[in-house]
């Protein structure tokens, strides 16, 4: 470094200190978020008691400025996928920024897109070109435009309660209505029962369908495609001269205990596939879409086509390194059979319990993505309690479980949708025994305690008040 540089650099860390800035102001962050944010989050977590100050991370741990540790089971929304701050991935956004590389000059070839698309599509050897975005809902944006244009069909099919992001194109096909409420007009898209191929059936029968697009295991509740589905979507897509598109945002790079969640399946072979969350490493926004030879050659039809579709931060050097970085680990430290062997036993445990504990109805997933569902209970007693709770808002029991896991044995979980009694597990692809093992000491005496009419119905209370005072 020359002299004329060091001075340079030193002057600028004279005007902006990161460290002293975080020192001076860390402890005003609700009421910054308050004021210029979603005033409504911090209103959230002060309610159910979220509102957690955390000083640092670690793999599957927060800590607290007191240094107590809390499991997190979340995984960002699987956005930290092989964990939080993992040296590899910090490792290659310092070499990607030591490198000072000539990026994003819009007209030259950078050699990382490449080696990513390379190694992305070595897990989808029938897939052949990539599309690099910055977020999920960015890269199923691609794939709608992609699928309408080379079809020359308005229309995408999609399955109820299906989550596949919330910008206008994404929105179109959320099977939420929450969501969608109040955004109206959206593109002409229509919801199909998830599983049902004669509904499928009937929609192809107009001629007007560019694509189905399908989570292999739905987010909002946990609910996995029926065996034999996806490959018989696949060929009722393809009789029709309709695309099958694979929304794998949350369920690819491991999740599931398969690189994809559509290779549990055998013969499906979607014609577009998005992924995004934990190729970020948790650090870089990413998205991207894979997708054949044959469409990409369509949509990108001649040099006047050349940026029909685009993105001014797509293929930038640092999510390509850590994306890079991101599946170095995955296959050097085994994360996919780690998925597969702990998902077994996280799984299986809590299943084991429902015969224990009459509010636990089912225990499903795939891999290191669980969903808990709770039922109407059998006693008497609990009866009533259960009533309470359904009749001021459905999906308080969940969030009655959710809130002592985190405040009195420090774990991180969600309820897995707005209106749903469902908890949804879906932790860094790298927890093992002593993880599992933490989770089902706490869930356990959680529910002892909800059963036995313990503290858990004291904040089941509030949520009520709550829930009735936002009607």
């Amino acid at each position: 470094m020359t002299t004329a540089e060091s001075a340079s650099q030193s002057s600028q860390a004279g005007e902006f200190d990161l460290g002293k800035l975080l020192a001076e102001r860390a402890a005003e962050r609700y009421e910054l978020h308050t004021r210029y944010l979603n005033h409504q989050l911090p209103r959230m977590l002060h309610t159910i008691g979220f509102d957690k100050v955390y000083e640092r991370a670690e793999g599957a741990y927060f800590y607290d400025a007191d240094g107590n540790d809390y499991l997190d089971m979340l995984a960002g929304f699987g956005v930290m996928g092989i964990g939080r701050h993992h040296p590899v991935v910090r490792k290659a956004l310092h070499d990607v920024l030591d490198a000072r590389l000539a990026d994003l000059t819009r007209f030259d070839c950078q050699p990382l897109p490449g080696l990513l698309a390379e190694k992305l599509l070595a897990h989808s050897p029938h897939l052949d070109r990539v599309f690099f975005g910055n977020s999920g809902t960015e890269a199923v944006e691609g794939a709608l435009k992609f699928a309408r244009f080379v079809t020359g069909r308005p229309r995408v099919l999609y399955c109820a309660h299906a989550f596949h992001g919330l910008t206008t194109g994404s929105l179109s096909v959320n099977g939420e209505s929450g969501f969608r409420d109040g955004f109206a007009p959206l593109l002409p898209d229509t919801a199909v029962p998830l599983g049902d191929l004669d509904a499928l059936a009937r929609e192809l029968k107009k001629g007007d369908v560019a694509a189905l697009i399908v989570e292999p295991i739905q987010g909002k509740g946990v609910l996995a495609a029926p065996p034999g589905y996806l490959l018989a979507a696949q060929e009722l897509l393809h009789r029709h001269k309709a695309l099958l598109i694979a929304d794998e945002v949350q369920t690819g790079l491991g999740r599931t205990g398969d690189f994809y969640g559509y290779q549990h399946e055998e013969g499906v072979e979607p014609d577009l596939v998005c992924v995004a969350k934990a190729l970020s490493g948790g650090y870089v926004p990413v998205g991207a879409t894979l997708g054949k030879d044959w469409i990409f050659k369509k949509v990108y039809s001649s040099m006047d086509r050349v940026l029909v579709h685009s993105a001014s931060f797509g293929s930038n050097a640092q999510a390509m390194a850590a994306g890079l970085a991101v599946l170095s680990v995955m296959e050097n430290e085994q994360v996919v059979a780690n998925v597969r062997a702990t998902g077994e036993q996280l799984r299986s445990r809590l299943a084991a319990l429902t015969d224990k504990y009459e509010m636990l109805a089912d225990v499903r997933g795939r891999g290191l993505m669980i969903g808990i569902e709770f039922g109407r209970p059998t006693s008497l007693k609990l009866r009533s309690r259960w009533a309470m709770l359904q009749a001021a808002r459905k999906g308080l029991f969940a969030q009655m479980v959710v809130v002592p896991l985190l405040q009195r044995h420090r774990i991180l979980t969600q309820v897995s949708g707005d209106h749903m009694e469902v908890i949804k597990l879906i932790p860094p692809l790298i927890i093992g025994e002593r993880e599992v093992e933490r989770f089902v000491d706490a869930f356990t005496a959680v529910m002892d305690d909800a059963h036995n009419g313990g503290l858990v119905w004291d904040f089941g209370k509030t949520l009520v008040k709550q829930a009735v005072a936002n009607r």
